[in-house]
């Protein structure tokens, strides 16, 4: 569909600003379908054209290009529902255990747990993904990068990630466990 120049070319450009045009608005109506929010249903269509620009070189549409979009749509939805149902498991889990708690434990057990859904939100994507799927679900390395269609190098990688960045806040707000 487009060239793959090291530099986009006018042509290219203009190709791509055209599918933009004519797909943007029912893509982001397929998503909305899927995802029931707004904001989160174009979030889903501008980061799929994003994404689709910058690995351009690399992507061959084997169908139409329109099943191609509609496809990566679909896919990037139901990314951001299992997303989105993991945040809602943890957040129930938390609230949960802190049922049980004295007042005092109770305080501190909210500030830590604000103190870790903070830096959660601020970790990327798939960092914060492969914590939630490891310390929430329950999951493996190898079942994470099986889901994920990572390897399991990458799911250690983003744990150690995810784990020193929640240490070090968790360090500077006082929770010293060591």
């Amino acid at each position: 569909m487009f060239s793959a120049t090291s530099h986009p070319g006018e042509s290219e450009l203009k190709e791509f600003e055209k599918v933009f045009r004519k797909y943007y608005e029912p893509l982001c109506r397929y998503a909305y379908s899927m995802v029931r929010d707004t904001d989160e249903a174009e979030e889903i269509v501008q980061e799929f054209f994003y994404t689709y620009w910058i690995n351009r070189k690399r992507i061959a549409i084997r169908l139409s290009l329109k099943s191609y979009l509609y496809r990566s749509i679909r896919n990037s939805a139901l990314q951001y529902l299992r997303h989105k149902n993991i945040e809602e498991q943890y957040r129930a889990q938390i609230t949960y255990s802190d049922s049980y708690e004295t007042p005092e434990q109770s305080l501190t057990g909210n500030e830590l747990s604000g103190i870790v859904d903070t830096t959660l939100k601020e970790l990327p994507e798939r960092c914060r993904q492969i914590f939630l799927l490891n310390r929430v679900n329950g999951l493996k390395y190898k079942e994470i990068a099986d889901l994920l269609k990572i390897s399991v190098k990458t799911v250690e990688a983003d744990m150690g990630k995810a784990l020193v960045v929640l240490r070090d806040q968790l360090s500077r707000a006082g929770f010293n466990n060591r």
